[in-house]
C-alpha cells in the first residue's frame, strides 16, 4: 500500500479507503493508478466506467489497436512557478539517480518539505555544474572593484585623493 500511495502521491489512509470502496478516486488519481498498475486498455476501460465516471472516457485509456511492446503512458506533472525559499535539503541517491528534499525549518526547530525533486545522475551533474558557474559568476560580481593604482600617471594620485 505504501508503495503505490508514495507512486501516485496520495495519501495510504486515502489509498486505503478507495480500494475499500469507500471512496471514489479523482479522475487524475484513478488515470495514476491505472498507469501504475499497468492496465490493459478493456480493463482500464471498465475500471474507469464501474468507479461511476460517466461519458467520455479519456484518450489515454480509450482501447487502441497497438502493437504489444507499446504501451501508453499517463504522466500527470505539478506546475508550480513560484520561488520557494528554504534552509535545509536532504540529497537521496540510489543508482537511478537523486532526489532532493527541500526542506524548511518552522520555529519549533522542526523540518518540513517545501519541494521535491528527482533527476538522473546525469541531470544532477549538469544541475551541479550549472550552480557552481552561477556561484563563481555571481562571486565575481559582488567583489569590490577597486581603481587601478598608476605610480607613472601624473594624475594618479589625484584620482586616489577624489575617488
Amino acid at each position: 500500500m505504501a508503495e503505490v500511495a508514495g507512486a501516485v502521491e496520495i495519501d495510504e489512509l486515502l489509498l486505503e479507503r478507495i480500494e475499500a470502496g469507500e471512496e471514489r478516486p479523482a479522475e487524475d488519481i484513478l488515470l495514476l493508478l491505472i498507469s501504475h498498475f499497468d492496465m490493459q486498455d478493456q480493463e482500464a476501460v471498465q475500471l474507469w466506467e464501474s468507479a461511476g465516471y460517466d461519458g467520455e472516457v479519456p484518450e489515454q485509456i480509450q482501447p487502441k489497436d497497438l502493437p504489444l511492446n507499446q504501451k501508453s503512458i499517463v504522466m500527470l506533472l505539478a506546475v508550480d512557478v513560484r520561488t520557494m525559499y528554504t534552509d535545509g535539503v536532504e540529497v537521496e541517491a540510489t543508482p537511478a539517480g537523486l532526489t532532493l528534499t527541500f526542506t524548511q525549518h518552522s520555529e519549533k526547530n522542526q523540518s518540513s518539505p517545501v519541494a521535491k525533486l528527482g533527476m538522473s545522475t546525469e541531470q544532477a551533474q549538469e544541475v551541479l555544474k550549472a550552480l557552481y558557474h552561477n556561484l563563481e559568476i555571481n562571486k565575481l560580481q559582488s567583489e569590490p572593484k577597486a581603481l587601478p593604482s598608476a605610480p607613472d600617471c601624473p594624475h594618479g594620485e589625484h584620482l586616489h585623493e577624489e575617488g
